[in-house]
This record gives structure tokens, C-alpha cells and sequence, in this order.
């Protein structure tokens, strides 16, 4: 077994987030087990260290005074998720183009062949609420690839030329290590160069971007979600492989949405009636109205969902939109 020694400085490297010397360390435990027989254990010990490596987002600095001290780990979020398709009510057409996406990244290597370039650069349009963020997720987990949420807040600053700088780091990233990077609220980003509200700084940013989304030929996935694609510059639309477009869901699809979240539980009420008041929600909303629904039945030790807590819970949603608009 390892010594005091090297489990108090196993302990210490990690928490000083020095991943070098945490990856020396664990090595040199591996290479002591393998020593005294224990050939498994070091095996397994190696393996979780190349395992780390592979998935490390790289410790990129910025050749900026102001951004001596930055790192891209402050810009992106990276997650490893494990949704499915069919955990998401899509409209035909967007659940098509998905499909689309999934076979042309597993066949890329066909497609090159013949010069041409699989889908990796996707545009999600549509209201809030209604399965973007959702749909970069089920893309990196059907690739099996790590996910990169890049954060606008923390990208974009007052500075002159640091957020291009900032993006500049995103891109090296994205080069780097294959992974799916969804940049979220683009409109932020991408706001269309010839609005008279745009100062020159937001125009400097979205050359920039332009730029940069021009010029990557990593094997990396790019997805843009916006929720306002009207102000988006045009420029921009030519750059991106495809778009897809969400709206709010019809009668038919709540209906499927409130099965799949209320599956678990009884249901002695007509869906397609609920579905009625649902009309004008959003998919996050009806999912959560479906939540909280479920949270009072399990509280109360009952099998079946209430109707009435269903509609509660749908009208409280559709009565706080009401008051938004009288504000």
C-alpha cells in the first residue's frame, strides 16, 4: 500500500489543482503496486490517469496583460452528458436534421474521401425553453464526446480586444480537444454588424468570431443557440452547416411530453385535455409544471397523479406570464 508521504502529497496536489504532479504521483503509486504483485490495481490505477488526461481541458494562457492570469477552465463549463433522443419532444423535422448530424459525424471519414465536410457547425433558433440547450446535450452524449458550454457573461468584456482575445482561446480550445462546444445566448455575439445600436468594439468582436468559425477545421462540433435569430447578422448564416429551427409545441407534442414526464406514476385524466391548458408553454415550463406535480405526489404517498395539481401547477406558470406582460 502507498506511504503516509505519498497519500498526504496525492491529497495536497489535488486540491493545488497541479494536475501534473497529481499524474506523476498516481503513476508512481501504480508502479509501486505493479512492484509488489498487485499488477491489476496498477493497471486500472494507469488507466484512470490516461483516462483524465485525454478529457483535461489544456491550461491555455492569453498573451494579454489583462489576461495574464486567465485560463480557459474560467470561460468554459465542461460536462459529460447522458441524455437520449428520446428524452426530448422534437418537432420531425429537427429530430431529422439530429440524425443527420449523428451519421455524418460517425461516417466522416467516408465523406472526406470526396472532399466535403460532415455537419459540425449548428444554429439552433427558436423560444426559449424549447430544446436547444437539451439538444447539444443528446449530440455529445450520442458522440460520446465531452460537452464545452461556453459562458457569454464571462467571455465578453468592456475591455478593448479582450474578448476577441477571449474567443481566440475558445477556438485553440476547440482545436485542441474534440469535444461539443455549444456557445448559448449567440444573439450576444452575433449581433448583426449594421444595427445603429452596436458599438464598434461589438462589431470588432463578431469579425472576430466570423473569422474564427471561418477558419476551424477541427473535428470538433460548434452549436450557436439563439433565441432572437432576427438579430443575428446575416453574415453569419452561410458559416453555420445547418439550422434548425424550434418552436413552441403543438397539442400533439405536449400530449407526448406530458407521457414521457408523467410515466412513472398513474394517470386517471385525459392528456390531450391537459394538453389544452398547456397550449402557449414552453417545453421547459410544461416539464416543470409535470415536476412539481410529482413532488406533491410522492410528499403525499400517493400512486396517481392529481389532476387538480397538475392544473395548478400549469395555471401558476401561465398566470406568471400573464403578470410579466402587465408589467
Amino acid at each position: 500500500m502507498a506511504r503516509a508521504a505519498q497519500i498526504k502529497a496525492l491529497i495536497k496536489s489535488h486540491y493545488d489543482n497541479d494536475h501534473t504532479r497529481f499524474d506523476t504521483l498516481s503513476l508512481q503509486l501504480a508502479a509501486h503496486e505493479a512492484m509488489i504483485g498487485n499488477n491489476a490495481l496498477a493497471l486500472e490505477v494507469k488507466q484512470l490517469v490516461d483516462m483524465a488526461k485525454k478529457h483535461r481541458m489544456p491550461d491555455i494562457k492569453v498573451k494579454n496583460n489583462t489576461l495574464a492570469n486567465s485560463t480557459i477552465e474560467d470561460i468554459l463549463l465542461c460536462s459529460k452528458p447522458s441524455l437520449r433522443i428520446d428524452d426530448i419532444i422534437l418537432q420531425d423535422d429537427n429530430k431529422k436534421k439530429i440524425f443527420k448530424i449523428l451519421n455524418e459525424y460517425n461516417n466522416q471519414e467516408k465523406i472526406k474521401k470526396y472532399g466535403l465536410n460532415y455537419r459540425r457547425k449548428i444554429l439552433l433558433a427558436g423560444y426559449p425553453g424549447t430544446g436547444k440547450t437539451m439538444t447539444a446535450s443528446i449530440i455529445a452524449s450520442a458522440l460520446h464526446l465531452p460537452l464545452y458550454t461556453i459562458q457569454i457573461d464571462k467571455t465578453i468584456t468592456k475591455f478593448m480586444g479582450e474578448t476577441s482575445a477571449k474567443l481566440r482561446q475558445i477556438f485553440k480550445m476547440i482545436e485542441m480537444q474534440k469535444g461539443v462546444y455549444f456557445f448559448d445566448e449567440f444573439d450576444s455575439i452575433g449581433t448583426d454588424r449594421g444595427k445603429d445600436n452596436e458599438v464598434g468594439e461589438i462589431r470588432r468582436v463578431l469579425n472576430s468570431f466570423l473569422q474564427f468559425l471561418e477558419n476551424d477545421c477541427s473535428d470538433s462540433l460548434i452549436i450557436a443557440a439563439t433565441n432572437n435569430i432576427s438579430l443575428l447578422d446575416k453574415a453569419l448564416f452561410r458559416r453555420f452547416d445547418d439550422i434548425l429551427y424550434y418552436d413552441l409545441p403543438t397539442q400533439s407534442e405536449i400530449v407526448q411530453l406530458l407521457a414521457l414526464r408523467l410515466q412513472a406514476f398513474k394517470v386517471k385524466f385525459s392528456l390531450k385535455k391537459m394538453a389544452e391548458l398547456a397550449l402557449g408553454l414552453n417545453h421547459a415550463d410544461i416539464a416543470k409544471s409535470c415536476d412539481n406535480a410529482i413532488k406533491e405526489t410522492i410528499i403525499h404517498d400517493e400512486k396517481s397523479i392529481s389532476k387538480n395539481t397538475l392544473i395548478e401547477n400549469l395555471n401558476s406558470v401561465n398566470e406568471s406570464y400573464r403578470k410579466m406582460k402587465d408589467l
